[in-house]
């Protein structure tokens, strides 16, 4: 078998289960010598965004993994007490926060893009994302630069 050289991750959630494996998973591939380039589209841009990527939440409502009611993931609150919790377990393993983990990532020479139509949906500009982010690029060039390589969707 081949090895794995290179990997293209797209991120599109904005929820705290919808990052994090995109992270972990670029983390590892940096790890291993890979190539990663991770590609942020519709709501999975807040992880990048300048206001928002410190404020990403677990969500509650309706996810099946929580094992709790789907209502009871709706009760004001519901949202952040979650989230507090999953962010102490993970930091008691040392995982960083997103900020965190984006910069180690982007440190290590891993490509973080932001996905055009997505931003040109939301009204945004290269100004609203961290510096980290080194470009807003179209789906075509997301598939021109992930050839030869696996692509992951999160």
């Amino acid at each position: 078998m081949a090895k794995i050289e290179k990997v293209s991750i797209a991120i599109s959630k904005g929820s705290l289960e919808g990052i994090y494996p995109g992270l972990i998973m670029a983390n590892g591939a940096r790890a291993e010598g890979m190539e990663a380039n991770l590609f942020f589209t519709f709501f999975g841009l807040d992880a990048i965004h300048r206001k928002r990527h410190e404020h990403i939440k677990l969500s509650t409502v309706g996810n099946p993994g929580l094992h709790i009611a789907t209502w009871l993931g709706g009760v004001p609150g519901m949202s952040s007490v979650m989230t507090q919790y999953m962010e102490s377990k993970m930091e008691k393993l040392d995982i960083p926060s997103i900020p965190e983990f984006i910069e180690m990532i982007a440190d290590t020479g891993a490509g973080l893009y932001a996905c055009k139509a997505s931003v040109d949906l939301f009204g945004l500009t290269k100004d609203d994302f961290i510096d980290q982010v080194q470009g807003i690029i179209t789906v075509g060039d997301f598939y021109e630069m992930a050839a030869g390589g696996e692509i992951i969707f999160t």
